[in-house]
């Protein structure tokens, strides 16, 4: 009996061990060239020149890398179009669970062009059209369309967003306040799209140090861009922010002076869409600016008062006024020399007004009472008071013990007790409300503020 339990012990651990021991993985082995298997396929029947190729990938639990040249794709079956005759070199490679294969390259010969694959006005206005050239520069701010050579929208803008309005800009810097983008040696680079023999591309990069030629696909059904041997323009110093400079960038306008392409960026900055913008030489070349006098600032930009009248205007007929930020109008704003920038909240939203603000914009209110000059702060259900007094020579409200709403570990949460009236309407404070700076930037004379309306 004593020899049958300690059987059944010995068995018992033995299991034990053998449920405890760790799985021993690793990755399957690279497969042979010969176990990939793919097809690239001219299509006589569609075009007997041999322009249309179908590519195939037959390799199961593979990912497809196409480089046919003028374009790249991930796609398992793909069907591409040679506009030019020519030779053209289709690279494939399989990614598997044990690496990646690549194959020898595949040659089609394409004996007659069709240009129909390259009739699309966006290709003409790209290009010139067949047998032109066009060349495009970054747009610095200087040529009435664009105010800077880079602007910020949200991951998945498209062409159909721009194009009906509801694209989501996050924010267009001007250059000339913002010149960290980009260095003004730039201006000198160029970016050439050539249809002259096929679709060929030249770029003259100045602080990149580099003159690339390659190739390029424009798909205008997509309104996307795909490069090979050569990429974008852009700001070295953005370089990095990104992994794809070639494959699929996003065309969000193409007229025959501007363009603007996207590229995802994928640091940890979080995912946004950079998106530059473009101008023609020859129209940057020919431009001249409207003649115009100097900007005139904003209406209702450094309001003037009668005595008394900022403290009426905020305390109300009745002696006392409630105010709450315009979350669902144009809440925040960066007024420099004058003019803001923001129209609406959503100008700058994530990146600035974002959901948290919302919330607390929809839940808090504050106070200005005349009597003894006191001052209300209802921040999402807890109200806290002090007093406030008023500088009449510089349109300022000092409050005393307390703050505007905040928003607490918000970047923009306002910790001056000194508001600047920077836009106000002394007649017309029921339906425009007032605008609250809380920072100043001396350098660009840019006022942050706070616009509240009346409650």
């Amino acid at each position: 009996m004593k020899a049958f339990k300690y059987l059944i012990w010995f068995f018992a651990c033995a299991l034990t061990i053998a449920g405890c021991k760790k799985d021993n993985y690793s990755l399957s082995e690279r497969p042979d060239k010969s176990q990939i298997k793919f097809d690239v396929i001219q299509d006589l029947e569609t075009d007997p020149g041999g322009n249309t190729v179908i590519l195939v990938n037959k390799t199961p639990e593979s990912i497809a890398i196409w480089d046919y040249g003028t374009g790249k794709s991930n796609r398992d079956r793909d069907t591409i179009h040679f506009a030019f005759a020519g030779d053209y070199v289709i690279k494939f490679a399989a990614e598997t669970g044990g690496g990646v294969v690549e194959m020898d390259p595949v040659t089609v010969k394409v004996t007659a062009d069709n240009l129909n694959y390259v009739n699309d006005p966006l290709w003409n206005f790209l290009t010139g059209g067949v047998g032109q050239e066009k060349t495009w520069i970054l747009d610095y701010g200087d040529h009435g369309i664009f105010d800077g050579p880079l602007s910020y929208y949200e991951p998945l803008t498209n062409w159909q967003q721009m194009q009906d309005g509801t694209a989501k800009l996050g924010w267009a810097p001007a250059w000339k306040d913002n010149q960290w983008i980009i260095p003004e040696a730039d201006k000198a680079s160029t970016m050439t799209f050539s249809l002259k023999g096929g679709p060929f591309m030249k770029t003259h990069k100045v602080t990149e140090g580099v003159d690339e030629s390659g190739t390029y696909f424009l798909d205008a059904d997509g309104k996307t861009l795909t490069t090979s041997g050569a990429t974008i323009l852009r700001s070295q110093s953005f370089i990095a922010n990104a992994t794809n400079w070639n494959n699929n960038l996003v065309i969000l306008s193409l007229t025959e002076n501007q363009l603007q392409v996207g590229v995802r960026r994928t640091n940890s900055e979080g995912d946004y869409l950079y998106v530059w913008n473009f101008i023609s030489k020859e129209y940057a070349d020919n431009y001249v600016p409207p003649e115009t006098g100097p900007k005139l600032p904003d209406a209702g930009f450094d309001p003037k008062f009668e005595p008394g009248g900022l403290l009426t205007m905020i305390t109300g007929a009745s002696g006392y006024q409630t105010w709450a930020i315009d979350g669902a109008g144009n809440a925040i704003d960066w007024i420099g020399k004058g003019n803001g920038w923001t129209k609406s909240s959503n100008d700058s939203r994530d990146w600035g007004w974002n959901a948290s603000w919302d919330a607390v914009a929809g839940n808090s209110w504050i106070r200005f009472e005349k009597n003894g000059m006191k001052y209300f702060r209802n921040q999402e259900g807890t109200v806290t008071t002090g007093t406030f007094t008023i500088n009449e020579a510089t349109n300022e409200v000092m409050l005393n013990g307390n703050l505007l709403i905040q928003n607490t570990g918000n970047w923009m949460s306002p910790a001056s007790n000194t508001l600047k009236v920077i836009k106000a309407f002394p007649e017309e404070s029921d339906t425009k409300g007032i605008w609250f700076a809380t920072s100043y930037d001396a350098a660009k004379d840019e006022w942050f503020a706070f616009h509240y309306i009346k409650q």
